[in-house]
């Protein structure tokens, strides 16, 4: 009878893991950037995060913005891990994409110019590398400008689509542009090599959206308890991310998925992350004003544009007032 009990007991929780494995959701996520920022979608998917909720997550690495937000129309991404800025010239034709969550809501990109480039202003005739035109680095690449009191036209600068982040410093180090616009992780190496940072991100404070949760309205009323659920499990990971005693682990991941052998970039790339990625991710509204306020000299349609209609709040403030964040922090 105690060995039937058991077989019983064993059955159940066979058919228990099973119930789990079969209730797991697939889900695609895109994100167009490779930088330590990108950490807690690395996170959520190497430490169980996603598994914990639910959800078998295939992360998608898109060429830029505007890419990933032809897929998303197409329904073959139906989550954005950033590409929060390039919704403000899709939202002139298309007004289904939602910012639901924003992890770092100002500038977090520097501009680092070769050594015989000493100010601002020597960059005038000058190739500026970029990731690609329309996406969140080349209008971080335009407000840099503006803050250096440079312009484009006047000044003859060329904005030249080198691709991703590493590419980016390689393209720099070679010569082949003058100056780029690159994240700080990677610029405290480029310094150290004589390089000069033109536009410091920690210096100024320039209101942005850069690492951003984007979906459409239609997979919202659809897949509503999968989006929670994802956002779940990327808190987790920001928690993750920030215990002190996980240092060690998320700088070999960072080291892993920059492809770098390079501890100093990927030590300064965590300091970074913790240093400027929210804790309680509310989407950043001022920082889409400001890309609106920089996008409306070119396209004056986007200047009509309710941005607050762009932001869909409504998760990150529910996980807030549950006491969601408190708890996984206070781990």
């Amino acid at each position: 009878m105690k060995m039937t009990r058991c077989l019983i007991l064993s059955l159940a929780l066979l058919s228990i893991d099973a119930t789990f494995a079969l209730a797991a959701t697939k889900l695609t996520i895109g994100h167009s950037t490779i930088n330590p920022r990108v950490a807690p979608l690395w996170i959520a998917q190497e430490k169980g995060f996603f598994q914990k909720y639910g959800i078998d997550a295939t992360l998608v690495f898109v060429r830029n913005t505007p890419l990933m937000i032809a897929a998303m129309k197409a329904g073959t991404i139906p989550i954005a891990y950033g590409g929060g800025s390039g919704i403000l010239g899709a939202s002139v034709t298309e007004s289904d994409l939602r910012v639901l969550a924003t992890f770092t809501g100002r500038m977090t990109n520097n501009v680092v110019a070769r050594p015989a480039i000493k100010a601002a202003k020597d960059l005038r005739g000058k190739k500026l590398g970029i990731q690609g035109i329309g996406g969140t680095n080349w209008m971080a690449a335009l407000l840099w400008l503006e803050n250096l009191g440079l312009d484009l036209k006047r000044d003859n600068i060329i904005l030249q689509g080198t691709g991703e982040q590493v590419v980016r410093a390689q393209a720099l180090e070679s010569g082949s542009v003058d100056a780029a616009v690159i994240d700080m992780a990677f610029s405290k190496k480029l310094e150290q090599r004589g390089f000069n940072v033109i536009g410091d991100a920690l210096k100024t404070d320039i209101p942005f959206t850069g690492v951003d949760i984007v979906t459409t309205k239609g997979f919202m009323n659809d897949q509503s308890p999968l989006i929670e659920n994802m956002i779940k499990a990327l808190m987790e990971s920001m928690a993750y991310l920030v215990a002190p005693k996980n240092q060690g682990a998320v700088v070999e991941l960072i080291m892993k998925k920059l492809r770098i052998k390079d501890t100093l970039t990927a030590e300064e790339g965590y300091h970074d992350a913790v240093r400027t990625m929210a804790r309680k991710p509310y989407p950043a509204v001022e920082g889409m004003r400001n890309v609106q306020r920089l996008l409306k000299s070119q396209n004056p349609r986007i200047g009509d544009v309710n941005v607050e209609d762009l932001v869909d709040s409504r998760y990150i403030k529910r996980l807030d007032e549950s006491g969601f964040f408190e708890r996984i922090y206070g781990k």
